[in-house]
């Protein structure tokens, strides 16, 4: 017997200098979580989604970000490397920047630009032919460009969304988010580059995983996620208020995600997933973190399935709120608007969900338009 409790004991002990000193890449960083309020109004449940359908993009996954070419197609990123385009009821290869592509933009020449998570930013010309714009910044390579926007100049924002956790090699993009919000350490950053003369400027940085970019039509400000603040910011590029940052929406009830210019001036945001109790319940408790850290990976947190996307202005009204609460399509990452149709971006998956807007209860004068997008550059008539 007394065998049997030393053994017990002695195994207790591993296990607790385990989980108090085994080494993990993360160095949490105490901060105070707000109050979850959950999905009280304007974000309450509904099923405005319900009627999405999936576009079946064949052995295609993770259709992550989408745009709408000069030419009607829509380009979509995927997890494989590919760059897929959907024309004419076909799925279809178009080009293969290889790593992981995330944000895609359609810019005024017809090419389309692509932040890859493994390898920067790079321009696909209209036949396919793949180019790198910038892999690295101030002599450091960019490990986990995550989104862009194109201004009206032709400045390329883009983000970074951790300088510390690349997605590569931490296994992955969603791996990496895991591993940057854990931290909290403030690794994120945005900056702003001028593919003509190869300058680019960091305009912020020290963010909580920076994701989602969006301009506005004008070019005044930029709008960045900072997901794991669950927050977005407006960051002005020009008037008085030049260089400044305010919080333009904050409290959010999930992770928020990317970030794109729609009609009238509205710009959409994917919640990826709800937030996590457990997690903003140890916000403050940095120690604690590190020894979940510890736990098998089942037992950390992790996203939760959920379809929410949600539309606002330049200034912070919430537009539209839409979820399906059956969550067909999970992890939504984004909404690519044109005249009929909403199409829903997500991280996992072999469909990419299109919802016709004459199933949205709302305006006509509201939803449609048929004249170009604010930060678009090609038509919004998309040909599929």
């Amino acid at each position: 017997m007394k065998k049997v409790t030393a053994a017990i004991g002695l195994l207790l002990a591993i296990l607790i200098a385990y989980l108090l000193a085994w080494p993990v890449p993360v160095e949490p960083v105490s901060w105070n979580a707000p109050l979850d309020r959950g999905l009280v109004d304007p974000f309450e449940s509904n099923d405005l989604l319900a009627n999405a359908i999936g576009i079946t993009l064949g052995e295609y996954e993770g259709p992550e970000d989408a745009t709408i070419g000069l030419d009607g197609r829509i380009y979509v990123t995927t997890s494989s490397g590919y760059v897929i385009a959907i024309h004419n009821g076909r799925v279809f290869e178009f080009s293969f920047p290889g790593g992981r592509p995330l944000g895609i933009e359609a810019d005024s020449d017809g090419s389309l630009v692509v932040a890859n998570a493994y390898l920067g930013l790079q321009r696909i010309d209209r036949d396919g032919n793949v180019t790198t714009l910038l892999g690295e910044v101030d002599g450091q390579p960019l490990i986990y460009a995550n989104n862009l926007a194109i201004g009206p100049d032709g400045t390329i924002y883009f983000s970074e969304a951790s300088s510390k956790f690349g997605a590569e090699s931490s296994g992955g993009t969603y791996e990496s988010s895991l591993l940057d919000i854990m931290e909290h350490g403030g690794h994120g950053r945005v900056f702003g580059f001028n593919p003509s003369n190869g300058n680019v400027d960091t305009l912020l940085d020290s963010l909580n995983f920076a994701n989602g970019v969006a301009v506005s039509d004008d070019g005044r400000y930029l709008l960045i996620t900072e997901t794991g603040h669950y927050r977005i910011l407006k960051h002005w590029l020009s008037g008085e208020q030049q260089g400044t940052t305010e919080v333009l929406l904050e409290n959010l009830p999930g992770f928020p995600d990317n970030l794109n210019s729609g009609l009238q001036g509205r710009f959409w945001l994917g919640l990826a997933a709800p937030r996590n109790a457990l997690l903003d319940k140890l916000s403050d408790k940095p120690m604690v973190r590190k020894i979940v850290q510890r736990l098998p990976a089942f037992a950390r947190p992790k996203a939760v399935a959920s379809s929410h996307v949600v539309a606002f202005n330049g200034d912070g009204q919430v537009l539209m709120n839409l979820h399906d609460p059956m969550a067909r399509f999970p992890t939504l990452t984004g909404v690519v608007e044109t005249n009929r149709s909403l199409y829903l971006t997500t991280l996992f998956g072999n469909q990419l969900p299109r919802l016709d807007k004459r199933d949205l209860p709302v305006p006509d004068h509201v939803v449609r338009q048929s004249t170009t997008a604010p930060g678009q550059t090609g038509p919004l008539d998309e040909v599929v």
